[in-house]
């Protein structure tokens, strides 16, 4: 059980770091639909980096740069030439997996050592929850850190006082003086910074290679926990553990034998994701009073 907790965490830490990205673009009113292919060039950047460099701080930067530029370029689109931000999201998504696999093939092959972790002195010697909740990769206790800092940020701060006014009306945040076009464009670009560092951690550190279309998904699943979540930070990295675990729990069924076909155990995430959102989705008037009001929506100054 400790080594299925500890698996969960590190297959949480993907989803949530990709889910909290999302959620500082939907925050400001932007809906990126873009976030499986983001993760995929950065997840053949990231690897590439570390294969060639042996650096897995350089390929974690190199994910994030990559993520961060494709964001770049959605942003200029929807935010400034006001392109329909659901149409050019899932155009970047594809364009993603695509020039990923291209990009790609020459490293399917190659492997690289696994990351180091991070070995808390004396916690990790606790029995059962040292192997469990101590000695992880140093990202997977920044997601948490980052996680309760955007609480804050949200809640206490003047600047996510800004970001949720740009988010909630962008005209009356234009009437005080606030840049909102630049600081939607801002947050998309940290936004999918964020994104790139969860694709280049799945290829660098969780599952140490490269494969073609290894983000699996997991794009579309950080989307749905932004909702499942109500655009609340710490319920998103809460939600990305319990999708992790449905996860790992398929993967640990497997492991043992479960007289259950293969194929049943592999759509497990998906069908909780499917499920939570149909829940979610009985209850509507609860989502618009939770949801950024102007999400999807275009801004023009003029």
């Amino acid at each position: 059980m400790d080594l299925l907790l500890a698996a969960t965490l590190n297959a949480g830490t993907v989803l949530a770091l990709a889910a909290l990205g999302l959620l500082l673009n939907e925050k400001v009113g932007v809906v990126n639909l873009g976030a499986e292919g983001m993760m995929l060039c950065a997840a053949i950047a990231g690897f590439a980096t570390v294969a060639h460099t042996g650096s897995f701080s350089l390929g974690l930067l190199a994910g994030m740069a990559a993520g961060a530029v494709l964001a770049a370029a959605l942003g200029l689109l929807v935010i400034f030439l006001h392109t329909n931000q659901y149409a050019t999201g899932l155009a970047l998504s594809l364009f993603g997996l695509g020039f990923s696999a291209y990009v790609g093939v020459d490293y399917v092959q190659q492997t690289i050592a696994g990351a180091p972790r991070l070995a808390i002195p004396l916690l990790e010697q606790i029995p059962f929850l040292g192997r469990a909740l101590f000695q992880h990769h140093w990202l997977v206790y920044g997601t948490v850190a980052l996680a309760l800092a955007m609480t804050w940020l949200y809640q206490r701060s003047r600047l996510g006082l800004v970001l949720r006014a740009v988010g909630e009306s962008p005209e009356s945040a234009h009437a005080l003086g606030y840049p909102v076009r630049s600081i939607r464009l801002a947050c998309v670009v940290a936004g999918g910074a964020l994104c790139g560092l969860a694709g280049a951690y799945l290829s660098t550190v969780y599952t140490p290679l490269w494969s073609e279309g290894m983000v699996s998904g997991r794009g579309w699943i950080a989307l749905a926990l932004t909702a499942f979540a109500t655009w609340r930070p710490v319920r998103v990295l809460l939600g990305a553990y319990l999708f992790g675990g449905v996860t790992m729990l398929q993967l640990h069924l497997q492991a043992t034998g479960a007289q259950i076909p293969s194929q049943l155990l592999s759509m497990l995430p998906y069908l909780a994701t499917i499920v939570v959102l149909v829940l979610i989705s009985r209850n509507p008037a609860w989502i618009r009073a939770n949801m950024p009001a102007s999400l999807g929506r275009s801004f023009s100054p003029h």
